[in-house]
């Protein structure tokens, strides 16, 4: 085949999930998740894991990278390259088709793109050789380590050329750990509604998901041991909800400051995503109005 990934992406409220679990069903394949927040356990509704849509005919598609981490602690996108890296790899050797699904675009980019990325500690002894020197002196060295400087912002201040003098240092020394990524041939299937219609779709689920007890949720959460600010962290229906059940918003003031924000964050996602195309990643829109099965045959055509 010509592609060993399919990727399915979108804004939040477009119904992905659902669209990877059918497309997965007919591949026989297995769902990755890109989603930030969905790899906290207990945090179900305001994260949007609709696991009945995991469900296709009654049988469960096998997902990956949800409920992963307890709520409350700090995952990142290194640790999701990593994670998806030795899945991805375990469902290769099983002889399964990987399905990437997610709204995540920089936990999407790092995949598609293969970001180097590589946990880098402090080195405080080179840190000690550096100091003193100015940023034209340190940005020579740099140059000296990495011909071809990308990104300006590298060499900005002393502090911020220090550790990339640092992170090169520790890539030349640990090269070996950023070759672990394999080689990704995706096709990248983008959900795509006009913008009221988003916005239509935003309003109808958070209602939903009100009503189907995403405060008691945060209230649970809450009585559990985690702060108001540790939840305040994950943003959006977290941070909201949790301003209202500490008394600081009211019901509506909750509601109408969520749904705004809700919306402004879709429109950032389009924009990360139309951005990685300016960036090379090639996608390919599906009109997210047409039935599941046209969307499915149509995805189906372009992985063949």
């Amino acid at each position: 085949m010509k592609y060993n990934l399919l990727t399915i992406l979108g804004p939040t409220a477009t119904g992905k999930t659902g669209l990877a679990a059918h497309v997965t069903a007919r591949l026989k394949g297995e769902i990755i998740s890109a989603d930030s927040r969905q790899v906290y356990r207990g945090m179900d509704l305001g994260t949007g894991k609709d696991y009945a849509d995991y469900f296709v005919d009654g049988v469960e598609v096998p997902s990956h990278l949800v409920d992963i981490e307890a709520a409350g602690a700090h995952y990142n996108v290194y640790r999701f390259q990593t994670d998806f890296i030795r899945v991805y790899n375990e469902i290769q050797s099983r002889g399964k088709f990987p399905v990437l699904c997610g709204g995540s675009g920089l936990y999407l980019e790092a995949v598609l793109k293969n970001y180097r990325l590589i946990e880098v500690p402090p080195n405080r002894e080179l840190r000690k050789e550096l100091e003193g020197k100015t940023l034209e002196q340190l940005t020579e060295i740099l140059k000296s380590m990495k011909p071809r400087l990308h990104n300006d912002t590298d060499v900005e201040t002393d502090r911020r050329a220090v550790r990339a003098i640092e992170i090169e240092k520790y890539y030349a020394e640990h090269a070996q750990e950023a070759s672990e990524m394999p080689e990704i041939r995706s096709l990248n299937i983008g959900i795509d509604f006009d913008r009221e219609m988003r916005r239509q779709r935003i309003t109808l689920r958070l209602k939903q998901r009100l009503e189907e007890g995403m405060l008691d949720e945060v209230q649970k959460l809450l009585d559990s041991g985690l702060t108001p600010d540790q939840l305040i962290y994950y943003g959006l229906e977290y941070k909201f909800l949790t301003l209202h059940l500490i008394g600081e918003l009211s019901y509506d003031e909750m509601f109408r400051q969520l749904e705004i924000a809700i919306h402004q964050f879709a429109k950032r996602q389009m924009t990360w995503f139309r951005g990685m195309e300016k960036r090379g990643t090639k996608i390919h829109w599906v009109n997210g109005h047409l039935p599941m099965n046209e969307k499915v045959e149509e995805i189906l055509k372009l992985l063949e």
